[in-house]
């Protein structure tokens, strides 16, 4: 099982839109694949249709030995599982703080299930603490999804340094497989420009031993796209939500270089002789290079993790399931 970390201390980078669509390329492509949300904010959990607020056996519990890593995991469409996050992951890293080998408790816990699963991405939170550090002792690969703008890469050197030091303490297969631009605009020069010094900086350690001297800029990168923002208040994916977008046509190419498929156009043909006039051919079906079994859409309303109780009254206000489906084109859920 290949583990990757989606990761980066900054948030609203992207992390949990390519942890979630990334995974459910792979899972469509016929691999095993299992997401793990290690945010406490849920997100990826929310993202997949699942409420937070359901989840009795997620990675809290995993987290503190409560319940087994297998008895934990929840099959949300076809190849692909979920450990869930609730609020409870919170508290995780306080009551850790004194226990012994606190940095690789997910790491022994996902053992036994490795030869079950091909691939395994991890959403972690928006920091560097103890969650973090969990996930980067379980996993061999990190990706890093960055916006290509100047305040993105403040923290970019701090956040190779840090997976460097738990490459030499604590795991030394860890290393960078890559950075992935999010939210990239190629009209724009400043995006070209940071992409240019992205590739300087890890062009310079090649050679070295640091655990980021073999990344790269992956070929592919995530265009804006509304898209993409909206299919999380249906609890879908953007395969589900919008197959055609460009969002998923990006996404889909992620997959296929996480899986190794190249994609570099080959030479064109010399032009084939003109045919004689008469009944023009049918043209042959094009061959896919993977072939992608989409699950059927659902159509998920957005549920609130927190409502406010009512007045005069201790509870949340209860409120009954919307089952109307998603308009056509769905607007992107208000502020």
């Amino acid at each position: 099982m290949r583990t990757i970390a989606v990761l980066n201390q900054k948030g609203g980078v992207g992390k949990t839109t390519t942890t979630v669509n990334t995974a459910a390329a792979l899972a469509a492509a016929g691999q095993r694949v299992v997401v793990i949300d290690l945010d406490p904010q849920a997100h990826l959990t929310i993202h997949l249709g699942v409420e937070p607020r359901t989840i009795t056996a997620g990675a809290y519990e995993v987290l503190t030995g409560a319940v087994d890593f297998d008895a934990s995991l929840m099959l949300v469409r076809p190849n692909l599982w979920l450990l869930a996050a609730n609020i409870h992951l919170v508290g995780a890293e306080t009551e850790l703080v004194t226990v012994v080998g606190r940095e690789i408790i997910l790491r022994e816990a996902m053992q036994a299930s490795r030869e079950k699963f091909d691939f395994c991405l991890i959403d972690c939170a928006p920091s560097l603490g103890l969650l973090s550090l969990n996930a980067l002792a379980a996993a061999e690969e990190v990706l890093i999804p960055l916006q290509p703008h100047f305040l993105a890469l403040q923290g970019f050197g701090k956040l190779l340094q840090t997976v460097d030091l738990v490459n030499k303490r604590i795991n030394p297969r860890l290393r960078v497989t890559g950075v992935l631009l999010c939210m990239h605009d190629t009209r724009a020069s400043l995006s070209n420009e940071v992409r240019a010094d992205i590739e300087r900086f890890l062009e310079s350690a090649r050679g070295t031993k640091n655990a980021w001297s073999g990344a790269e800029i992956l070929p592919t990168f995530i265009r804006r796209n509304i898209k993409l923002a909206e299919a999380p208040s249906y609890g879908q994916t953007i395969f589900e939500y919008d197959p055609a977008c460009n969002g998923a046509e990006d996404y889909r190419k992620v997959a296929k270089f996480l899986l190794g498929i190249d994609e570099t156009p080959e030479p064109a043909q010399p032009a084939a002789p003109a045919e004689p006039p008469g009944e023009a051919p049918v043209p042959a079906p094009p061959i896919p290079i993977a072939t992608v079994n989409l699950p059927a859409p659902r159509c998920y309303s957005p549920v609130p993790i927190w409502t406010e109780p009512a007045a005069g009254t201790s509870g949340p206000v209860a409120s009954e399931p919307r089952h109307d489906p998603p308009p056509e084109t769905p607007a992107a859920p208000g502020l």
